[in-house]
């Protein structure tokens, strides 16, 4: 395969989010920041290698061996990841991009090494799950911080954006994966929360607060 198929079949699992809704080219499209007219004879490309099913103005989605792919894809670009971040020192805001160069090695045998490097990790710098060999990864019990009730807490275990903007915001006011985060209130108005992380009281916004995942450890805390 060559790399722009990997990600577009990587890009159409993400937006099915491993399920196998039909997704639409326009989504797709926007996925990979291409004109439709791309993203059709691609999936033309991709239909002859029995990588996905299509059917016009019904969408696209995964067929089991595109589904496998796309989770060897994944599992190596998030064991990249882990590398940089717990082996070279890089901070999870700049792995992202240096990752999407290196998935597409195919040396099966140097990710196997690598994965065996890292002692096999279950999840990746930003809380993503690393499928194993088989395509089989392990999921958790996890909310968003936005649900979270009140009063509550949790610990941080994920994002929804990995974008270096919104991890940059979350090392400055120190809220990174393990942090124990305690709900203390929530606006009416437009639902941005107060929240206390390592001592410290933060009023966020609900875009923040939709972009945590929380462990939650408690069914109700009381301030």
């Amino acid at each position: 395969m060559t790399h722009s198929e990997e990600n577009y079949i990587k890009g159409i699992y993400h937006l099915s989010q491993g399920g196998k809704n039909a997704i639409s080219t326009t989504a797709l499209a926007a996925q990979m920041e291409t004109k439709p007219s791309s993203v059709t004879d691609m999936i033309k490309r991709l239909a002859e290698k029995d990588l996905l099913h299509y059917r016009k103005y019904q969408g696209v989605r995964l067929t089991e061996t595109g589904t496998r792919h796309a989770l060897k894809v994944i599992r190596k670009h998030r064991l990249w990841e882990s590398f940089l971040v717990e082996k070279l020192d890089f901070s999870w805001d700049e792995v992202h991009e240096v990752a999407e160069q290196l998935e597409h090695i195919e040396s099966e045998k140097l990710v196997d090494r690598l994965d065996a490097l890292l002692n096999y990790p279950d999840f990746d710098p930003h809380g993503d799950p690393i499928p194993d060999k088989n395509g089989v990864f392990k999921t958790r019990d996890k909310k968003l911080l936005s649900a979270m009730p009140v009063p509550s807490m949790g610990v941080c275990v994920g994002v929804r954006d990995s974008s270096p903007a919104f991890l940059k915001f979350l090392d400055r006011h120190h809220i990174a994966l393990g942090r124990e985060i305690r709900v203390l209130d929530r606006e009416a108005f437009d639902h941005s929360m107060r929240i206390e992380v390592g001592g410290q009281t933060l009023q966020i916004s609900h875009q923040i607060a939709g972009n945590l995942y929380l462990k939650p450890t408690a069914d109700s805390w009381k301030p």
